[in-house]
């Protein structure tokens, strides 16, 4: 198992797979889960010749449960001292939810690393509802995150996976059990205190000045029934503030569509890499 230690002392736990010569593509997981997430693109990017890397988020998967740091600015210091551990440029970088707030904040104060972003499903610019950012979501549904998680995380869990995550609560739904599960066991290896501390970074942190400042050619897809970060406060408002980034959109996609519909989704990063 493999690990980088950052300068504070917290331990990184990361897969890097792959020639160390190919270009490589690093995956930023959501919350609350690990790089494990990330499993079916990393198999399908390995065997188109690149480099993979994926990592566990502090307090998430295999990496230190610490008590503090569990916010954007702390995330991202955590990759780029994995990045210059493994000495990585020319990267491609790819983030689903939580983790696509991660990439562009990356992307803004790194740019000599990365060499193409890609924000799925992503968080940015700004979920919460605001004065400045009155089409947010209110306090009170991440409130509403907050509560069952203090109080019963397994079963939160379990519930959330089983639901909006996977659109399985849409009728006609066909709810796949292993990936439930692999979902729960995810959150579950995680610590409690980086999850309910994770709320807040991936709901009120404000991205707009991250996404103004990236430069590397961006791609923003996301799902049109997206339950948790619905489309209307996240892609077409993000590529309105990143210079010629594009958007495309899948209709009845949910928020978890890199797994349940990955055979449309890991194409279109492999055409977006390759362009």
């Amino acid at each position: 198992m493999a690990f980088v230690t950052t300068p504070e002392g917290v331990e990184i736990f990361y897969k890097d797979w792959g020639p160390k010569n190919a270009q490589p593509v690093v995956f930023h997981h959501g919350w609350p889960l690990s790089g494990d997430d990330w499993d079916g693109q990393m198999l399908f990017f390995l065997q188109k010749g690149y480099r993979v890397i994926a990592h566990d988020r502090r307090g998430h998967g295999r990496s230190s449960q610490v008590s503090d740091g569990h916010d954007m600015d702390h995330y991202v210091a955590d990759v780029a001292a994995l990045t210059s551990h493994l000495n990585l440029r020319n990267a491609i970088h790819i983030g689903h939810s939580t983790g696509g707030g991660e990439v562009a904040r990356y992307a803004a104060r790194h740019p000599e690393r990365i060499a193409k972003a890609v924000l799925v499903s992503a968080v940015p610019p700004l979920m919460l509802k605001t004065a400045a950012n009155p089409g947010g979501i209110p306090i009170d549904m991440f409130d509403g995150l907050r509560a069952p998680l203090a109080a019963n995380r397994a079963e939160f869990f379990h519930g959330f996976a089983s639901g909006p995550f996977f659109g399985f609560n849409r009728p006609g739904a066909k709810p796949l059990l292993g990936v439930i599960e692999n979902w729960w066991r995810q959150g579950m290896n995680g610590g409690a205190v980086a999850h309910y501390q994770g709320i807040k970074a991936f709901s009120e942190t404000d991205f707009t000045k991250d996404l103004q400042a990236i430069t590397v050619p961006t791609l923003v897809l996301h799902g049109e029934d997206d339950q948790v970060v619905p489309l209307a406060n996240s892609g077409p408002l993000s590529v309105k503030l990143i210079r010629g980034a594009k958007l495309k959109t899948y209709p009845g996609f949910p928020h978890g569509m890199l797994t349940t519909q990955g055979d449309v989704i890991n194409p279109d990063l492999l055409a977006f890499a390759k362009s």
